[in-house]
């Protein structure tokens, strides 16, 4: 069985997955058959969230599943759809990064 934390990762992937595929429905105007895939990766999403959240506290799991999840998106955006990144948003992003770290290293989980 996964650790709670590598379980924690798998929803951030799941939740980088989400967003890349909404993106992907509006820029490559695909069938409505894939319309289905963020429905089933949000499902997919919820719960694997809710089973870390038996653990782990759930404002620490909300606060790393979204700012991974959030960083992983703007990373994604940039290599996959050509998005710009600003110097001044990558700064950024390390910033989150090196939050999410000082939030893992104070947790009891």
């Amino acid at each position: 069985m996964l650790s709670t934390w590598a379980l924690l990762m798998v929803a951030v992937v799941t939740e980088i997955a989400w967003g890349c595929s909404l993106k992907a429905l509006s820029y490559f105007s695909l069938s409505r058959f894939f319309a289905l895939i963020p429905i089933a990766l949000t499902c997919a999403n919820m719960y694997l969230l809710a089973r870390v959240m038996r653990t782990l506290p759930s404002g620490l799991t909300y606060a790393i599943w979204t700012t991974l999840g959030a960083v992983g998106v703007l990373v994604a955006g940039a290599l996959l759809f050509n998005e710009s990144l600003t110097k001044g948003q990558i700064f950024f992003i390390g910033v989150c990064i090196v939050g999410v770290v000082g939030l893992h290293l104070c947790s009891k989980g």
